[in-house]
């Protein structure tokens, strides 16, 4: 599986954003797509997971900013970033888990800088 992630940038702290995730095939067969983020010194941290049957996870720091959904028909997954704050400046990882897969798959990271 390929991931293509896009929709990285600069942002002044209160803007927004729109991230997407483009999988290589069906995002039906996933069990679990979503995104982490890794700030410099850190480790990679979850942002938000959804799963094949809607359901999805956020981390605190994001709860009520940050929505994660997808598009069948594109087979795409986005995270649309709201009310960004310096704290949020990352690169961000697009993330999948097949059904059936022993492990998951990673996308290429795309930054995200929050800075007035």
């Amino acid at each position: 599986v390929q991931l293509q992630a896009s929709g990285g940038g600069l942002v002044q702290p209160g803007g927004s954003l729109r991230l997407s995730c483009a999988a290589s095939r069906s995002i039906f067969s996933m069990n679990v797509m979503g995104w982490y983020r890794q700030a410099p010194g850190q480790q990679r941290e979850l942002v938000a997971a959804l799963s094949s049957g809607g359901s999805t996870n956020y981390a605190d720091p994001v709860k009520g900013r940050f929505t994660v959904s997808r598009d069948n028909a594109k087979n795409t997954v986005y995270l649309q970033m709201n009310s960004l704050k310096p704290e949020d400046t990352a690169v961000y990882y697009c993330y999948c888990h097949p059904y059936g897969s022993i492990s998951g798959y990673w996308g290429q990271g795309t930054q995200v800088t929050v800075s007035s």
